[in-house]
């Protein structure tokens, strides 16, 4: 395995396991938040969160991935002093971008408020109106640092988000609801915006501390400083097209929110009951499949910007090589997790909220989560072909391919969900319908642009070997033990260490794949 595939196996790993102890942590934050606040606080806090998601997405989801890419490209050319400059130059325009968000979110508060049916939401739109500029600013940073395929940052960062959680936003949570249950749903949200200014101090820290290093790159004295306003107009052109894409799954998620309750309606059900379902859907599953999803957001932001080096330096071979690379890793994550989830859905379900939902409740999630959790693996190769076509300045195919895959899930929403006695299963049958409908378009153009032929042994028939033999085993003894936290442990670790010594068995991973586990000395 070569130095730069290394660096990438070694990014994925850092960012892997940052995010899935982040989503952990993330779950376990919502239990006692839930105590904490009752069902009008929680519905308070969760009036805010999708408008301050939806802002966010707008303001950052894009130009951190551009970020990412320019610098990798001007430090592959050794042009080190622009790399510095598209740096400086996005943080210009993050900081205005989320400067304006916070504005409008601030002036538009009582409006926003009254649009979510919450008019106490008020106190929480202020005290999360600063986060969107901390967060845009983080975002700038990030993107600067994974541009050096530097990704150890980025997850201490993540961690310090979902730790200052716990130590911060809850206790503002219990502080304020001692009030009332609206400030102490902005004391959460307060929290939140404090939290990532911690994260944002440790980034401009470590900038600060280390904001020398592209000195070490080689300056090619012949390439010429470009100006700030072109590098800024280079980010929005490469921004917009991935913030759009961004910003298609939670309209897409809107849209769900206010369809699949008519459509159940519809199929029979009373409104009553088809609420339900739509909230335990939402508010179980979807949160459980979301744990898994940061394996494939590791990927994303570890394979970006070593191909958008290897088109710098118009290295061919280097970007079959890693592009392969990123696909093998999709599948060989992407396929035991959803097989694992889907297999040990009941179990995983009980693990989480066996005290917190009737029997009744967690059988209807379990039928859910088990359809739910394929759709793992395609959400995973769809976020490794989006990274693969970003890096190839093909920014704009992603986008077009999610929304083929958006217009089928609503389309498919729209007949499953009314059929009698299918109604809340057909979501996530439409789930599976839209990253199908994504993926293969997406992988058919990785192919072309990429020029290289879909691996069928590598990327397919050797994790699916062994993904076939932990199912059988996990098929084997889910039946013989019963349903509790220990023994959920016990078949989670069984199926790891199962598909690991059988992926090893069946080279789907090699020798080489476990050398970044290593020390390397000056490796930050």
């Amino acid at each position: 395995m070569t130095k730069k595939a290394k660096s990438i196996v070694g990014g994925m790993t850092i960012l892997s396991v940052s995010g899935i102890i982040c989503k952990l942590i993330g779950m376990l934050y919502n239990v006692p938040l839930a105590h904490v606040l009752d069902d009008n606080g929680m519905g308070i806090y969760q009036g805010v969160y999708p408008t301050y998601n939806m802002l966010l997405t707008i303001s950052s989801a894009g130009l951190p991935v551009a970020v990412s890419r320019m610098v990798a490209h001007y430090i592959a050319v050794d042009d080190p002093r622009n790399a510095r400059r598209t740096f400086h130059a996005a943080i210009g325009l993050l900081a205005f971008l989320g400067c304006l968000c916070t504005l409008l979110v601030f002036l538009f508060r009582y409006p926003l408020a009254d649009m979510v049916h919450q008019p106490e939401a008020r106190y929480g739109f202020v005290a999360i109106a600063p986060c969107i500029t901390v967060v845009c600013l983080l975002s700038a940073f990030r993107g600067y640092i994974q541009g050096q395929q530097n990704m150890v940052p980025t997850a201490i960062s993540q961690l310090i988000e979902q730790l200052g959680k716990v130590f911060i936003a809850l206790p503002l949570a219990m502080l304020g609801a001692r009030q009332s249950q609206a400030l102490g749903a902005a004391g959460a949200l307060l929290g939140i915006t404090l939290v990532e200014g911690c994260a944002l101090i440790y980034m401009v820290i470590l900038y600060l501390r280390k904001r020398n290093t592209l000195g070490n790159y080689q300056q090619d004295l012949e390439a010429a400083p470009r100006s700030k306003r072109g590098l800024a107009r280079e980010l929005l052109h490469i921004s917009i097209p991935i913030t759009i894409g961004a910003c298609i799954v939670p309209l897409s998620q809107f849209v769900d929110s206010a369809m699949l309750v008519e459509r159940m309606v519809v199929s029979g059900l009373d409104r009553v009951q088809a609420q339900a379902y739509y909230g335990l859907y939402q508010g179980l599953v979807i949160r459980l499949i979301n744990i898994p999803t940061a394996l494939a957001l590791s990927i994303s932001m570890s394979l970006m910007p070593a191909i958008s080096t290897a088109v710098a330096l118009h290295d061919a071979d280097g970007i079959r090589r890693q592009s392969g690379l990123g696909l093998r890793f999709a599948f060989l994550i992407g396929l035991p997790c959803s097989i694992g989830m889907s297999l040990l859905s009941t179990q995983i379900l009980h693990f989480f909220y066996g005290t917190a939902r009737t029997a009744e409740q967690l059988q209807k999630a379990s039928e859910l989560l088990s359809i739910s959790s394929l759709t793992i693996v395609l959400f995973t190769v769809v976020q490794t072909t989006s990274a693969i076509l970003q890096g190839l300045h093909r920014q704009r195919l992603p986008m077009y391919t999610l929304v083929l895959g958006v217009g089928m899930k609503i389309l498919a929403n729209y007949f499953l969900v009314a059929l009698p006695g299918m109604n809340i299963h057909g979501s996530p049958i439409s789930s599976i319908v839209c990253y199908t409908a994504s993926m293969l378009p997406n992988l058919y153009f990785c192919m072309r642009y990429g020029d290289m032929r879909f691996d069928w042994v590598n990327w397919l028939i050797r994790p699916g070997l062994a993904t076939a033999v932990m199912t059988g085993v996990l098929l084997l003894l889910r039946g013989l033990f019963p349903i509790n936290h220990l023994t959920t442990i016990l078949l989670i670790a069984i199926g790891i260490a199962v598909f690991v010594a059988s992926a090893i068995l069946f080279r789907a991973v090699t020798k080489e794949d476990f050398a970044v586990f290593r020390r390397r000395k000056g490796r930050i």
